[in-house]
């Protein structure tokens, strides 16, 4: 079926078209004649009361079976030959520790699962408690998380018997072991050969833990120094026969920078962002920074719904990056702050082929897939989409520089919102001037 587009649309499209000729797949050359509608009802899915953060909310809820959408548009994902029945991926952290969580996990409907970050030798791994704090707005709902922890205290061949458990049991989901090593050729070979025999479907390289392990040399500190990424990707990718995803660190000035290297050196994908290195705050009670571990801390990695901004630019930036020089053959895993479908939706429509959930797990529960696959589908009714690649990557064309914009708003014509200029802001009407300027 196809659709008109509103004129205003073509307008802005075919303005961004000319400017960026190089850019092939645009969204209204991918899909002419699109437009939004209006579902008549909620494409079939349940609709029933879900607790969010304290509140009871009305939230569509998909009816999944083995993870598979049973009604309603198709959400099913393909990436580097692997098939998932949704694009919602547990992200690698506690809630792939161990079988009890992972099994969880895809009992749950979870489209894949990456386990908690394996090395060669776990006995150098040891954690402290409390190792979590959060951030609370002021009506107390957590939209941030710091974490210290570390990757799993638990003995790699333990790890491996779980992975092989959960294939015999789950051999039609995608199971992805995440792993990380020093500077040394050596351990990563020894890691990539048995982690592929114990049968997982893929590795995510952990490039990108911004606390522990960087002191260590590993984690950030590699994703950070693009030589050494560019030779230990090539080490691993060499030695691996199974998809290899490069998971970013935001802790950077440019992320292309390193997702460049990592592509170029022949992973198939990358996956970004990892957590932002930061301190929650200082206790005004007691004057010691939180999380206070025998009244000290130290930095961590930021999560939750306020970082979703930032993952969202560093994913544009790369989804741009796979679109203009490696012609969309390389796959986007979209991280940072999803706790509904909507906010997934974002990060696909930039690019992502499939999108983590790490701590929206830990404060809502494995059930929450749910929720996600019922509201990304009732986004894609109400723009006629049947499936994610109908959309996804449809956002990029309509980023530009700022230059463009003053170009493109003088060339329309139209009428300024808010002050035209500097000299026209003023101490008494400052609030509602800026809000004047507030598109959303």
């Amino acid at each position: 079926m196809q659709h008109q587009l509103p004129s205003s649309f073509n307008q802005m499209h075919a303005q961004n078209c000319s400017m960026q000729t190089s850019r092939r797949c645009c969204f209204a050359q991918r899909h002419p004649g699109h437009k939004a509608t209006k579902p008549k009802s909620r494409c079939g899915l349940v609709v029933r009361a879900a607790k969010q953060n304290g509140d009871i909310a009305q939230r569509p809820v998909a009816n999944l079976e083995n993870g598979k959408a049973v009604s309603g548009p198709d959400l099913t994902v393909k990436l580097n030959g692997l098939t998932m029945p949704n694009p919602f991926v547990i992200g690698s952290g506690p809630p792939g520790t161990n079988y009890a969580v992972m099994k969880k996990a895809f009992e749950e409907g979870w489209g894949g699962v990456i386990a908690k970050t394996v090395s060669v030798d776990s006995s150098k791994v040891t954690n402290v408690t409390p190792r979590y704090a959060k951030l609370r707005s002021n009506d107390r709902q957590v939209i941030g998380w710091e974490n210290i922890e570390l990757i799993s205290d638990r003995p790699l061949e333990t790890m491996l018997d779980e992975f092989k458990r959960l294939k015999n049991e789950f051999p039609d989901r995608v199971l992805i072991a995440s792993i990380m090593e020093e500077y040394n050729k050596g351990a990563w070979e020894e890691l990539i050969e048995r982690c592929e025999e114990s049968g997982v479907d893929a590795f995510e390289i952990n490039f990108s833990c911004p606390h522990g392990m960087p002191e260590r040399k590993m984690g950030m500190a590699m994703g950070q120094d693009p030589e050494i990424l560019q030779e230990v990707c090539g080490w691993i990718n060499e030695k691996a026969s199974i998809p290899v995803w490069a998971k970013m660190t935001p802790n950077i000035t440019d992320i292309t920078f390193p997702a460049r290297t990592a592509l170029n050196a022949g992973c198939e994908g990358v996956a970004a962002i990892n957590t932002i290195q930061s301190v929650m705050g200082v206790n005004l009670k007691t004057l010691r920074p939180e999380p206070s571990v025998e009244g000290y801390s130290t930095p961590g990695g930021y999560s939750s719904v306020a970082v979703k901004p930032i993952a969202l630019a560093k994913v544009m930036k790369i989804g741009q990056v796979i679109r203009d020089e490696f012609d969309n053959k390389k796959d986007l895993s979209g991280i940072g702050g999803v706790e509904t479908g909507r906010d997934a939706a974002e990060f696909l429509l930039l690019g992502a082929n499939s999108v983590q959930v790490c701590t929206g797990v830990m404060l809502h529960g494995y059930s929450m897939v749910k929720q996600l696959c019922g509201e990304l589908q009732e986004f894609m009714s109400e723009h006629d989409f049947k499936s994610v690649e109908d959309f996804r990557g449809a956002s990029l064309p309509y980023f530009t520089s700022h230059r463009e914009l003053v170009r493109m708003q003088k060339e329309n014509k139209a009428k300024r919102r808010g002050l035209a200029n500097d000299a026209e802001w003023s101490g008494d009407g400052f609030v509602k001037e800026t809000e004047s300027m507030v598109a959303n």
